[in-house]
């Protein structure tokens, strides 16, 4: 994926350091490398979430997973994650099939920020390294730094209740980056936010997956969101969740976000993406 060379200029942001992974590995892109899933299927009692989906993803690809409500776009990334297990079928994360060892290759950001309200932004963000036994003090002194590259300097000792939409769904994802997971799932990240924060959102975590890659699936309602932000975008069915459309993203990613948007290329993918899911309600 190119810079948005608009993203540094609108958000002030500055190139993070490298994060190191959790488990103190290098992804040296073998084989097993990245996310594969075989036959995945998934039921809750008499409902099918997810039918027979299969899905190969390239270590640090961004992929996105659009499609109806309902249609099993959020199972997938906790079966991903290791929060729930396939009923028929394997996952793979890294190499990693148990759920015990996929959720230790992956970070997962929610819709909702879920920062807890009594903790500092700070003291929230460095979550992830105290629950690796990291002391506070210790895990504050690493993360603090980070503060001015993701755009949120002098809101260290903010509460959330303090923060803005944007500034919250910042300290979310950088708590998701500190856990060092070389995989990231992002389930509808700026779904709460109003449509110029969630566009201000989308570049600055367009630049900052450009500074860190990783391997990234995102779900999100929006087409254009996924366009946007990742390099595959995957159409899922309505229910049971099934694969109908598995799109390579290519358009010119120079210029302003409306120019993206409205190049041909773009629109063409995005009518493509939306043909599919009509195609599939009829």
């Amino acid at each position: 994926m190119r810079q948005n060379p608009t993203a540094r200029k609108n958000l002030s942001l500055k190139p993070p350091s490298r994060l190191a992974r959790s488990d103190g590995a290098v992804n040296d892109g073998s084989a097993k490398s990245g996310v594969t899933l075989k036959g995945v299927t998934k039921s809750f009692g008499n409902v099918r979430a997810i039918s027979s989906i299969d899905l190969q993803i390239s270590t640090h690809t961004s992929v996105g997973i659009v499609g109806p409500s309902g249609g099993g776009k959020s199972t997938l990334l906790l079966m991903v994650a290791g929060l729930l297990e396939p009923d028929a079928g394997t996952i793979h994360v890294d190499g990693a099939t148990t759920r015990s060892d996929r959720l230790r290759r992956c970070a997962m950001m929610p819709q909702r920020d879920l920062l807890l309200p009594w903790r500092t932004a700070l003291d929230n963000a460095s979550i992830a390294l105290q629950n690796r036994g990291v002391s506070r003090r210790e895990a504050r002194k690493q993360v603090q730094p980070l503060f001015e590259h993701f755009g949120l300097s002098k809101f260290e000792e903010a509460r959330p209740s303090q923060l803005s939409g944007g500034m919250r769904q910042r300290v979310s994802f950088l708590r998701t980056l500190i856990a060092g997971k070389d995989v990231l799932l992002l389930d509808e990240p700026f779904g709460a936010l109003d449509s110029i924060t969630r566009g201000q959102m989308q570049e600055w975590l367009l630049f900052a997956m450009n500074e860190e890659p990783r391997t990234v699936l995102l779900v999100t309602h929006d087409v254009e969101e996924a366009l946007l932000l990742t390099q595959r975008v995957i159409v899922l069915s309505h229910r049971p969740g099934h694969i109908v459309r598995d799109l390579d993203v290519n358009y010119p990613r120079q210029g302003s976000r409306n120019q993206r948007v409205r190049s041909p290329e773009f629109v063409a993918m995005k009518e493509q993406a939306l043909e599919a899911i009509d195609a599939d309600s009829i």
